[in-house]
């Protein structure tokens, strides 16, 4: 049951998301699109809600429970970021608006981007196991809960994987370029 409805959760985000962008740039209806941008975070208290009630109703906690608080833990760090990527590229598509903003290109710019990306990708995991901690405590019984503390010690690859991109662009940004020969060395000497 849980694993439909987090599949109902992602597939009502993008249609809410879609149809709150084509309100404000194609349809011109800023309300409307408000009212649906705004209500996207309603589905996240549905899925909270219904994982609560299975819980409580006697469910065994299972990898579906753990992928709804990683999903809830998603939307809180990554889905303003995700409408505002949306909406950038819809407006550019279909309102003339300026393309999307990309990621700096500059080495310490982009070290500092991906660290910053990390730390919301680590936040992400905290909020997983804040909400996984607090079933486990709600419902009190270890073996209808063992499952969910798997799913956090298996999540923590994820910051650790993730890891990756901020230490190699810093790494890359600590580097000193490689001179170039100077002038004076690759000139001819003015006595031949």
């Amino acid at each position: 049951m849980i694993l439909a409805i987090i599949i109902a959760c992602e597939i009502g985000f993008w249609a809410l998301l879609g149809l709150g962008l084509a309100a404000r740039y194609l349809w011109r209806m800023r309300r409307l699109s408000n009212a649906l941008l705004l209500s996207l975070p309603l589905l996240d208290v549905i899925l909270l809600v219904a994982a609560v009630i299975d819980m409580r109703s006697g469910a065994v906690g299972s990898i579906q429970h753990g992928l709804a608080a990683a999903y809830i833990a998603y939307s809180i760090m990554f889905g303003h970021r995700t409408i505002k990527w949306a909406d950038a590229k819809f407006a550019h598509r279909f309102a003339g608006g300026p393309p999307p903003r990309k990621p700096p290109t500059e080495k310490r710019a982009r070290a500092r981007y991906e660290w910053g990306v990390w730390l919301r990708i680590l936040a992400a995991y905290a909020i997983t196991c804040a909400v996984l901690l607090g079933v486990v405590w709600m419902v009190d019984d270890h073996s209808r809960t063992s499952a969910l503390m798997e799913f956090m010690a298996n999540l923590a690859k994820v910051p650790l994987i993730a890891l990756i991109w901020p230490v190699s662009y810093s790494y890359q940004a600590s580097r000193k370029p490689v001179d170039s020969p100077s002038e004076e060395t690759t000139a001819e000497s003015p006595r031949q």
